[in-house]
């Protein structure tokens, strides 16, 4: 649940940081694909979705939590909100190769989908599974995941790190790092005692 937290604060600001590159690969993608430059309104019209269409990926992921977290369980859907994470950052670092900014639009659509779903269920998660001494602290990690993703996110995004032309399409699947963290040691965790008593009816799992 850390991670998930991480991997959305690390997305929110990291999109900041190669602004000028990806709006640059915007005009060339386009004078190669139609023969003609850009508009300015149309690459500020491009740059727009590909940074607001990471909160309705959030919202989508927001709205579904609270389902897939009673149909799965917590861990089982924290599992499954690393998948759209993966895709999306497959798709944001060969973007460049491929040619396509829509890759960048739709690989930010499905991060946004796993930060909105994980943010919600970390919570729900953490608070779950904490000792009653310890539930206050637990909470609030959530908050400090996200503020230590967006440190995170901000220094690699330094030009003295991978905020050059060149490296921006591997800044832009960092967020994979927190996600694969997850996936490979979220299965030895035990799933919420709540969801196994209250709506598995497992009594024994609870205990």
């Amino acid at each position: 649940g850390f991670t998930g937290a991480f991997h959305y604060g690390l997305q929110v600001s990291i999109i900041n940081s190669p602004s000028e590159y990806i709006q640059s690969f915007i005009r060339e993608t386009w004078l190669k694909r139609y023969g003609s430059s850009p508009s300015a309104e149309m690459v500020t019209l491009m740059w727009s979705f590909i940074v607001s269409i990471y909160s309705i990926g959030g919202l989508l992921g927001s709205s579904s939590a609270g389902y897939l977290s009673v149909r799965f369980g917590r861990k089982k859907t924290m599992l499954l909100a690393n998948i759209p994470a993966l895709l999306g950052a497959a798709l944001m670092g060969l973007s460049r190769l491929c040619g396509s900014f829509e890759m960048i639009i739709a690989g930010r659509l499905f991060s946004g989908v796993c930060g909105g779903l994980a943010q919600n269920v970390h919570i729900m998660f953490a608070g779950e599974c904490a000792p009653r001494n310890l539930r206050g602290l637990i909470a609030i990690t959530a908050s400090t995941s996200i503020a230590v993703g967006k440190f995170v996110g901000f220094a690699l995004g330094l030009r003295e790190v991978l905020g050059v032309e060149a490296l921006w399409p591997i800044l832009l699947t960092a967020n994979a790092v927190p996600v694969l963290v997850q996936f490979l040691t979220l299965p030895f965790f035990p799933d919420s005692p709540r969801y196994l008593l209250i709506d598995r009816k497992d009594k024994e799992g609870c205990i």
